[in-house]
């Protein structure tokens, strides 16, 4: 499965044109390597998605085509979420 796609199904980012923008900005590591919107996503796959001042990390249970609003956590598992130190300027 695309991995913008992934994002989008497990509701990780909520528009898949989003989850492809933030994909080529290169802020989502897929394996330890930065992954572009099309990137192939597998189970056991590990993501690191940066949003802003938070980094979260996922590992791929599921891959679905759709699911349930309740469902789409299901889809996924997080390892580790971490707020990145505010630079001050």
């Amino acid at each position: 499965m695309r991995l913008d796609k992934f994002l989008k199904v497990s509701r990780l980012i909520k528009r898949r044109t989003l989850a492809k923008e933030v994909a080529d900005q290169g802020r989502i590591i897929v394996n330890g390597v930065a992954a572009k919107a099309s990137t192939n996503v597998k189970v056991g796959d590990e993501l690191t998605i940066r949003f802003g001042q938070k980094v979260v990390t996922v590992q791929i249970d599921d891959l679905q085509e759709s699911t349930k609003k309740e469902d789409a956590s299901s889809l996924y598992s997080v390892i580790k979420e971490e707020k990145l130190a505010s630079e001050e300027i």
